[in-house]
């Protein structure tokens, strides 16, 4: 694998900024790559503007800044508006159908699941991050499922383990269900 550029966006209080770490620590810590996570916040508290960029690499990461995404996770129409536009040429485009809706004709490849549909099918909205983050790796291999799986459950608090396991494999099974 050569370098992926990888951004999560999105507003406060959906996740966003877990989502890219739970990434970095699944690439870093468990399928053994470099990761380096950066992270930009709107000046709300919850509701604001956030991102989470994440550059993985095989090889030393030279350059810690995200330039041209390969990879958009987007989760809000406000992170669509704001992010969709500075994309590499063969950038892959996730949208949480649920709360966002592109322009036709983008001229990248997007990928919809209703991530937060989903979570709130499983009983908590909360945990559409997890939801998309089980589509991610099934749809961009950027990093491998137990790598993901492992990092999910270290990262989240033990009573809500099974909840978000579930909600992974929901998101993961979803990206089989898209074509």
């Amino acid at each position: 694998m050569s370098r992926r550029e990888i951004r999560f966006a999105g507003f406060g209080g959906q996740g966003i900024i877990l989502a890219g770490l739970i990434t970095g620590r699944a690439a870093a810590l468990h399928d053994g790559k470099e990761a380096v996570v950066t992270q930009s916040y709107g000046p709300e508290a919850r509701g604001g503007a956030c991102a989470a960029q994440l550059v993985v690499d095989d090889m030393p990461i030279d350059y810690p800044m995200v330039s041209q995404p390969d990879v958009l996770v987007v989760m809000s129409q406000e992170a669509a508006h704001k992010y969709v536009s500075d994309l590499a040429e063969n950038c892959q485009v996730l949208v949480d159908e649920t709360l966002v809706e592109l322009p036709a004709g983008l001229g990248w490849p997007i990928h919809k699941i209703p991530a937060t549909a989903i979570a709130e099918r499983l009983g908590n909205r909360m945990a559409a991050n997890v939801v998309m983050l089980g589509f991610f790796t099934a749809v961009t291999q950027a990093v491998s499922r137990p790598a993901m799986e492992e990092a999910i459950r270290s990262s989240v608090r033990e009573r809500f383990v099974a909840l978000n396991m579930e909600a992974f494999d929901a998101g993961y099974t979803h990206a089989g269900q898209e074509a």
